[in-house]
């Protein structure tokens, strides 16, 4: 896997740098600005980006308008975006293109090497990985014109794993239920959301994006 990793401080840029080698990946380059990460980005053509969501200049959110446009221009870039606090609207944006391959972690999370490396791989293979704190403060702020209240409560359970990035057979073990039963709920939220059809990833992607917005 080839990886591009954008982060101002230097300490944390040198730790992830350091962990992703010794995990077996190919750190192409770590730079500490949206301007570099662009670049590198089109001279490396990596499979994933790791980036800060507030870099310089302003250190708001450069990284993210960085990594928003490292997908217009790199189609299929996976994108990993890191930040010290809790801002779902991000989370929503990196999601806007319905492409998944998209993950937004806490920085704390780092520090749960198991965890961060699973997030890596999931958002590396299309998937999305949503931090479990990002989708605990959105089940409390639930409006009440929400499209998704239409959801049964399991069904709600079950998006929420979704948006974490869990697979089928992990929501199933997480619940203690059987797989046919999470393939009936997830039928049933697509079905609910007036999601297309076809593509199962694709719809995914669309739920997950659904239960960020709402």
């Amino acid at each position: 896997m080839r990886i591009v990793i954008a982060e101002d401080d230097a300490l944390l840029r040198a730790g992830l740098t350091h962990l992703l080698r010794a995990e077996g990946m190919e750190v192409t380059s770590a730079v500490d600005n949206p301007t570099d990460l662009l670049a590198a980005i089109a001279a490396d053509r990596p499979d994933v980006a790791v980036v800060d969501v507030r870099m310089p200049p302003t250190f708001r959110d450069e990284g993210l308008r960085a990594a928003v446009e490292a997908r217009r221009r790199q189609p299929g870039l996976a994108v990993l975006v890191l930040s010290a606090h809790v801002e779902d609207s991000y989370a929503t944006e990196l999601l806007a293109d319905g492409a998944g391959g998209v993950g937004y972690l806490l920085k704390e999370r780092v520090g749960k090497v198991a965890d961060f490396l699973e997030a890596l791989e999931r958002v590396a293979g299309g998937g999305t990985a949503m931090d479990p704190e990002v989708v605990a403060q959105l089940l409390v702020r639930r409006r009440s014109d929400d499209p998704l209240l239409s959801l049964t409560p399991r069904e709600r359970e079950v998006l929420a794993l979704m948006a974490e990035g869990h697979s089928n057979a992990t929501i199933a073990g997480l619940l203690v239920v059987s797989d046919g039963a999470v393939h009936k709920h997830i039928g049933n939220i697509f079905s609910k959301l007036g999601l297309p059809t076809t593509d199962g990833r694709h719809r995914r992607v669309l739920a997950v994006l659904a239960y960020l917005k709402a």
